[in-house]
Formats: C-alpha cells, structure tokens, sequence
C-alpha cells in the first residue's frame, strides 16, 4: 500500500507533498527534522492522504499535486473549510 501525503507546517505558510509505504513512519521523520528539504518548516500538521495500491500510480499523484497548483489548492482549500479556517 502507497500513500500521497500533504503536510502543513504549524510556523510557516508552506505545505509539502510526498508519498511513501510507511506513513506514520515518514511523518515522524518529517517532525524530527530529518528530511532536508522540510527541516526549516517543522513541525507539521497531517491534513490529507490518499492511499494506492502501486507505487508507480502514487508517485503519478504525488506528481500531478506538486505540479498542479489548482489541485493542491484544492485539497487545502478543503482542510481550512474541515477545520473552520478558511476566511
């Protein structure tokens, strides 16, 4: 099983996509700072994801958010309406 993840940092206006097969695993590595290109923006909020069957049908998806701007938005867009923050 294969997820594409979204993760919001807490102190910064930035999110960041990734996937992996070991989630719980990835978002604690994101939150200890041992992933390079998230350390400045820890820690984070987990606010969507979307599981697949096949790696290379994740990474498609991954793609597709990290270069579709509307549809990331999208899925953020959602997540501020779920928790009230959206103005």
């Amino acid at each position: 099983m294969w997820f594409v993840y979204v993760l919001k940092s807490i102190t910064h206006n930035w999110y960041y996509v990734g996937s992996t097969n070991r989630l719980d695993a990835r978002i604690k590595e994101h939150n200890n700072g041992k992933v390079k290109s998230t350390k400045p923006y820890k820690p984070f909020i987990f606010i969507f994801t979307k599981i697949f069957d096949l790696e290379e049908e994740a990474r498609a998806y991954e793609r597709k958010l990290k270069d579709c701007r509307i549809e990331k938005e999208k899925i953020i867009k959602e997540y501020l309406i779920k928790t009230d923050l959206f103005i």
